[in-house]
């Protein structure tokens, strides 16, 4: 026993120095993390969060909804993928909401947001597979950062709006459920003209239910 308490004696001994040093890294890890939450928590900015957000327009009504909302790891599934997104989010401005991110990855991170939607809609692909009556339709999924007008929260939301609607967008402005929605349709508007100019930024997908 007491080979084995000098031998540990000796080990710290000889290894504190780096003892110290990751309690020291440990301790400055968690400040940081600390003082970063509470910025973030400040300025109502959660931009390592993709939010899923259904934009419906319905008898003169604008509705925004959730789908999902995870981290951007729990999506993208590859840390240097997130990471992007998440620097891309940064440099989106009040004129155009899309990320710009390079336009040879773009399908990439759309169609790792499009697989967990997907999920949310299996069922209905099975029920059509078998022949079951099913209502499909077309929606076009596109990733943005609002960064304009009056946001409660900013986050990276990945928009879902039924085709047909972004393409026939009334041209007087709908109701909204909350005065801040103004600024959901105003990127609304931004997203019918860049569908045209730069279809690479969005994704068709179909859901079945």
């Amino acid at each position: 026993m007491n080979e084995v308490i000098s031998t540990l004696f000796e080990y710290l001994h000889d290894h504190w120095i780096k003892f110290l040093t990751a309690a020291a890294f440990m301790v400055v890890g968690w400040f940081l993390g600390k003082r970063r939450a509470k910025a973030q928590w400040r300025k109502k900015e959660f931009l390592n969060r993709i939010n899923v957000s259904l934009n419906v327009l319905r008898d003169g009504k604008l509705m925004i909804r959730t789908i999902l909302e995870k981290t951007a790891e729990e999506i993208f599934l590859n840390s240097v993928a997130a990471e992007a997104v998440i620097a891309s989010a940064g440099n989106t401005t009040p004129q155009d909401a899309l990320l710009p991110l390079p336009e040879k990855e773009y399908w990439y991170y759309l169609n790792s947001i499009l697989n967990e939607i997907a999920e949310k809609f299996a069922q209905g692909q099975l029920r059509r597979d078998m022949g079951q009556p099913v209502q499909r339709e077309l929606y076009l999924l596109c990733l943005t950062c609002e960064c304009a007008g009056e946001m409660r929260t900013r986050k990276i939301r990945a928009m879902m709006i039924r085709k047909a609607s972004l393409e026939s967008l009334p041209a007087g402005q709908p109701q909204f459920e909350n005065p801040t929605h103004v600024t959901r349709w105003e990127t609304l508007r931004q997203l019918a003209s860049s569908w045209k100019a730069k279809p690479h930024c969005f994704l068709e997908m179909e859901v079945c239910l």
